[in-house]
């Protein structure tokens, strides 16, 4: 049987993982491991002839960062084909990164674009209704996504996922749960979690809700010091068994990780790369008095368990409340009415009287949400002009609501005026949203607007504790209006830095980029009211202590800093978009676009398609997040399953790349013309380097793994006596000495790992090759694509034709996704991998009056630049597409880092 038709699997594996921001209810302990089961291993582990040899769990947190990797490998000992179903949730807010399937040698790669193109791809189920690989919502916290294939017998295909988010400070507390569920037994199960934080970890907990506390301390190994934590769970196959001889697995439930981290110090300045994160979470505060104002639903809709929960809740949050703090209700139906038409002390005698006052009302009518909010305002509103000692009271109005507005004012845009103009940026709104039978969205935009948040309520048995648990995270307000201010010449694309307030167990993240060279006068003024005095503090960056963090953390804080930054810059985008109309949503979406693609997130705006991985009718899967919160998403038409297929060598069957859009590429090619593309300009800068055939150039130089891709010049056969004799990559290679990994290309064949005698391969071969994490996928007599740790590489394969100016075959080399690589990088294509800034000024004609000659400032350095046309062959290797650029002379002098000599190196590896 040929060997791409016998990728076999069958997935019998349904896991969950979940980064949730607040403690969940316990699923309840399985039993636990009796004495005497280490004789437990004899148990068959196949179900229909299928075993999960692996199924493990790696989290890296890195300053809250959290960078997930799910992997599973199956193994099918069947003679039948089967199917393989990889059913996996993760955090709505979380943004998928990766995904990838490989089987029997085959890689079959995410390829992360804008949602049109990717919707393109699949038009025909789009059309019908059909949605395969769809991340939908799922339960309170998570979204889901399905992705079902079919493969040969006797074999094994492997599923990894990566997602990435960054985590909320809740309650005093970070917590990672993860919900196991692998539905059989597996060989080697395994949940790994590393965390790393600069300020030290103060505290670090595990546990398993499906697990005995014997089982789980023989089973769960933590320990933490110092700035690192680490948590392992690895439990046999025996420790997975629910009884003594039984093939079922009591793995079924949350395993928790709880961490917190040093406050002993104001300042948590964190800089790597010019991207910084400033965590703001002060201790020993006095909490601030507040003036609490509840607006509560009380029209028909909420009969039953609703409002019995919601009485409980207010019953319990009145019995909290602090003597020195303020409060009044209010409720709305179709009339509105409050407890006492204005604020009142939290007196004994007060919250008795509130309580009998909240056991007495009953449900009466429609929905007058305007009238019930605008009550709420004006007591807050009253009380703070007739009781001037009360501004220095934190605030706080929280509205409850199961519907939409069917009484007084309708209209949502007019109610959201009224509120705006009516609190005028005062204090915040917090909604909570009761069920699914309501525009969540309104909600939210009407929270945002205010300076709060809306949150869901559940309709299920633990409502009341859903509703205390909002309440505990607004319950006490240390500080008001906080802002922190950085120096508006030293910091570019800021995220949020001011918050109406701050409340204890919680954190204030900011993270911005910081100018070049503005590092020694980056600074943090954090200025905010406090209880009855002003709260000023100053942090400056220590930069000893933040080179002793990249040489403990290298190339990973760098990345997870500015990623961070990247995650919350396009959160906030979406928020910000979710409120806006017309010209300025358009403007958003394509920021949230640029940013996705970008840093290759999945997000509203952008969508994963997986080449190569195919149905019945030919289509390409989608995984696409569920744009908003509003209702679960349902699969509608009939489930798609998708075959592994390598069979045929076309460019739809072949691996996926990065997608990139006309003149968006860095990369070399011809003579050799380098094309660097700037991003941020939406521009594109170019050169020439002039050499002699045999030299070798370094094009990418990692100098910490010393990762490189080097090339060798070659000269064109056929050159005419007296001209200039052109010279092309003859020779490329690629070398990651971490895995012992060698790649050899030229126009005649491929070899990998040639200094130990590896195999040849030809470039009339269609393969998928994989070795340590990297993937070389050769496309039959037209490219092969190199992807390594997160990074992409093109390589194009040009053939001379009749009537070709060039005599000679040669390679072009292009970079599809360098955003994961480190920000040290060297060569002659490695040092633009990363943001640079340049400005273009004085254009006039130049020498040649058809092309615009300007001047060029760059690095501080000051050149005259020439307005040209450049090819572009990553996609057509033989007519190419043009490229605009400014193009620098004499060797990329002034552009490059030193002269084009210093790139010579005396060998290929």
């Amino acid at each position: 049987m040929d060997g791409a038709m016998g990728l076999q699997a069958l997935l019998c594996m349904y896991l969950v993982s979940l980064l949730t921001l607040q403690a969940m209810p316990a699923l309840g302990l399985a039993t636990g491991r009796p004495k005497g089961s280490e004789k437990r291993q004899a148990v068959d582990t196949t179900v229909n002839g299928v075993f999960i040899r692996s199924l493990k769990v790696n989290c890296k947190v890195t300053s809250r960062f959290a960078h997930y990797v799910i992997t599973s490998q199956v193994v099918n000992t069947a003679d039948k084909a089967r199917e393989v179903a990889f059913d996996v949730e993760i955090p709505k807010t979380a943004f998928i990164s990766d995904f990838a399937i490989t089987a029997d040698g085959n890689a079959f790669i995410g390829d992360i674009k804008d949602k049109v193109s990717a919707w393109k791809q699949y038009r025909k189920a789009a059309i019908s209704g059909e949605n395969a690989g769809l991340v939908r919502a799922s339960g309170r916290n998570m979204e889901q996504f399905t992705i079902h294939i079919t493969v040969g017998p006797r074999s094994k295909a492997t599923f990894q996922l990566t997602y990435e988010e960054v985590l909320k400070r809740r309650l005093t507390q970070y917590d990672i749960v993860i919900k196991v569920k692998p539905k059989q037994l597996v060989h080697h199960f395994e949940i790994d979690v590393d965390i790393f934080e600069p300020q030290g970890i103060s505290k670090l907990d595990a546990q398993a809700s499906f697990l005995t506390k014997e089982l789980a301390a023989q089973t769960i190994k933590k320990s933490f010091s110092g700035k690192k934590g680490h948590v392992l769970f690895r439990p046999t196959v025996g420790q997975q068994q629910s009884c003594p001889m039984c093939s079922t697995s009591l793995m079924n439930g949350d395993f928790k990780v709880t961490y917190d981290v040093n406050r002993d110090k104001l300042c948590d300045l964190l800089v790597a790369n010019n991207y910084f994160a400033h965590f703001f979470a002060p201790q020993n505060l006095t909490n601030m008095s507040k003036n609490l104002v509840f607006v509560i639903d009380i029209s028909g809709s909420m009969e039953g368990q609703k409002v019995k929960q919601t009485k409980e809740a207010l019953l319990k949050i009145l019995g909290d409340m602090r003597p020195e703090d303020y409060f009044d209700l209010v409720l709305f139906g179709s009339k509105v009415q409050s407890w006492k038409g204005s604020l009142v002390p939290a007196s004994q005698a007060n919250l008795q009287a509130a309580q009998d006052f909240v056991q007495r009302f009953s449900l009466a009518g429609a929905t007058n949400l305007n009238g019930g909010l605008l009550r709420g305002i004006e007591i807050l509103n009253k009380a703070q002009e007739s009781h001037p000692e009360l501004n220095t009271f934190a605030s706080v109005l929280i509205m409850l609501t199961d519907g939409e507005p069917t009484e007084g004012e309708t209209d949502r845009s007019q109610i959201l005026k009224n509120v705006r103009n009516a609190i005028g940026g005062k204090f915040p709104l917090y909604n909570l949203g009761f069920g699914h039978d309501l525009d969540f969205n309104f909600l939210e935009v009407m929270s945002m607007e205010n300076n709060g948040w809306a949150q869901r309520i559940y309709e299920d048995h633990d409502a009341t504790q859903q509703l205390q648990g909002f309440y505990n995270q607004v319950a006490n307000p240390l500080l008001m209006d906080v802002e922190l201010q950085y120096p508006q010449d030293a910091v570019l694309a800021l995220t949020q830095h001011r918050h109406k307030q701050y409340y204890d167990g919680s954190e204030i993240v900011v993270a911005g980029r910081i100018a070049d060279h503005k590092l020694s006068t980056f600074k943090a003024d954090v200025r905010a009211h406090g209880d009855r005095q002003e709260f000023k503090t100053t942090c400056l960056v220590n930069e000893e202590e933040m080179k002793k963090l990249l040489r403990e953390r290298g190339h990973m804080l760098e990345n997870h800093v500015e990623r961070l930054w990247a995650y919350l810059t396009i959160q906030e985008l979406l928020a910000k978009r979710m409120k806006a109309e017309g010209q300025e949503k358009a403007n958003l979406s394509s920021q949230v676009l640029k940013m996705s693609l970008d840093y290759q997130f999945v997000t509203p705006m952008t969508s994963m398609t997986i080449r190569g991985l195919t149905d019945e009718d030919g289509l390409e899967p989608i995984i696409d997040k569920s744009p908003d919160d509003s209702q679960p998403l349902e699969m509608v038409g009939p489930r798609r399953t998708f075959v592994l297929s390598a069979t045929q060598p076309s460019p739809t069957a072949s691996i996926s790349v990065i997608s990139k859009l006309p003149n968006q590429v860095t990369g070399v090619d011809t003579d050799p013309h380098f094309i660097i593309y700037i991003p941020q300009k939406e521009d594109s800068l170019c050169f020439n380097i002039n050499e002699e055939p045999g030299v070798i150039l370094s094009l990418v130089q990692d100098p910490d793994t010393g990762f490189s891709v080097n090339g060798q010049l070659i000269g064109n056969k056929a050159n005419s006596p007296g001209q200039h004799e052109g010279t092309y990559f003859g020779r490329l290679g690629i070398s990651n000495p971490a895995s012992d990994f060698q790649l050899e290309v030229t126009p005649q064949n491929i070899k990998l790992n040639p200094s130990s005698g590896g195999p040849v391969f030809s470039w009339r071969d269609q393969a998928v090759l994989r070795q340590d994490g990297v993937v070389v996928t050769i496309n039959k007599k037209r490219n092969l694509v190199v992807s390594v740790d997160g990074a992409t590489f093109e390589i194009v394969l040009h053939r001379t034709w009749k009537g070709s100016a060039i005599h000679q075959d040669f390679l072009g080399f292009y970079m599809l996704d360098s955003h994961r690589m480190s920000t040290r990088m060297q060569g002659l294509l490695g040092q633009f991998f990363h943001p640079f800034d340049f400005e273009v000024s004085d254009l006039h004609p130049g020498s040649d009056p058809t092309k615009t000659d300007a001047t060029m400032v760059v690095k501080n350095r000051q050149l005259t630049v020439t307005r040209g046309l450049q090819k572009d062959y990553s996609k057509d290797p033989r007519h190419g597409a043009e490229v605009s650029c400014w193009f620098v002379h004499n060797n990329g002098a002034g552009l490059i880092d030193g002269i084009h000599t210093d790139y010579i190196v005396p060998n290929i590896f």
